[in-house]
């Protein structure tokens, strides 16, 4: 046990060693052995060997890009949902981004960790249109883009400009086909061999009737209120499913959905019986099968089990093998797997 303690302290004093060349302003402010719980909105998680929480676009820059380049592991979070941090939590350091600039306009200039809502309503209040559906989207710009965040027919895909990032320790500004954007995806959650940061993003508006687009807003926010659960939870967690044959075969599935040729994953988890499944304070919401949630004192491990058990009752049912939206972080272990 102590052989595996005193790794761990010499690999964080080679990294610290690294991170010795950043001003001081910053170094004192990375911490050790932070638990990812109490950053993530889903509640769980173990601790990050290095901690660092960045507010400013000149801290955040000096340390991704040293951790570019000494190699240093290291991930970015914003507001710490559509992620699920492992009970052995995260070896290396965890930068949380919390530059929250915005210069609200038709191109709009924002930094990636904006709060993702409250960039909905900024725009919404400015007469700008293209962002309603983001109203009650949790998490940061940044975030949603990694993801291609969309709901209600819309997607940040379609109102990214340019996109400023930190690639092998440069900063460079890049146009949205950088990003490699598909279905809930996008090239920095495929690709973890070419490190890259993203540091702001212009976003396009067309200008619009503030009270047509609050009406909108406000009929998306209310489905939200009414479908979503209360407790914690990283936001909907499996991907829709494009699949026309599928949705056609599917009696009660609601017409708009059989026209776009799409299957909800909550559907699918609903119909084979798994919603209010629970493995212990990790369960699928009552509300909204497509929402994992925490009742209080969930592991990482029981969110898998329970996700792997879904997973396997929809494949057999359905043959669909259901793809999380929710990102995994951390060093996992296989005790938490269950058969199918």
């Amino acid at each position: 046990m102590s052989d595996g303690v005193d790794t761990k302290q010499r690999q964080r004093d080679v990294w610290q060693t690294d991170l010795a060349v950043l001003d001081d302003s910053i170094r004192r402010q990375i911490k050790t052995a932070c638990y990812m719980r109490k950053y993530t909105t889903l509640r769980v998680g173990g601790p990050a060997d290095l901690f660092y929480s960045a507010s400013d676009r000149a801290a955040l820059s000096a340390i991704v890009a040293v951790a570019q380049r000494c190699s240093i592991p290291h991930i970015i979070v914003g507001d710490g949902s559509n992620i699920c941090v492992s009970d052995d939590g995260f070896r290396g350091l965890v930068i949380q981004n919390r530059c929250r600039m915005a210069d609200v306009g038709e191109s709009t200039l924002v930094d990636a960790g904006c709060n993702f809502m409250q960039l909905s309503i900024s725009t919404m209040q400015a007469s700008l249109s293209g962002m309603e559906w983001a109203v009650g989207i949790p998490g940061t710009v940044g975030g949603a883009l990694v993801s291609n965040a969309g709901a209600y027919g819309g997607n940040i895909s379609d109102i990214v400009e340019s996109i400023d990032v930190i690639e092998r320790g440069e900063f460079k500004t890049v146009g949205p086909d950088w990003m490699e954007f598909s279905y809930r995806d996008s090239r920095l959650r495929r690709d973890s061999s070419r490190p890259a940061a993203l540091i702001g993003v212009t976003l396009k508006f067309k200008p619009g009737d503030r009270a047509h687009i609050r009406r909108t807003a406000r009929d998306i926010q209310r489905q939200r209120f009414m479908k979503q659960p209360w407790e914690p939870s990283a936001g909907s967690f499996f991907k829709n499913i494009h699949d026309p044959a599928l949705a056609d075969s599917l009696v009660d599935l609601p017409d708009l959905l059989k026209k776009r040729g799409i299957v909800t994953s909550a559907y699918l988890i609903d119909v084979c019986g798994c919603k209010g499944l629970r493995i212990g304070d990790a369960a699928i919401s009552p509300r909204h099968a497509n929402f994992v949630v925490n009742f209080g004192n969930a592991t990482a491990n029981e969110v898998r089990r329970l996700v792997d058990t879904v997973r396997g009752r929809v494949y057999e049912q359905f043959g669909i093998t259901l793809e999380e939206e929710v990102l995994y972080i951390g060093d996992w272990k296989a005790d938490y797997r269950v058969s199918a």
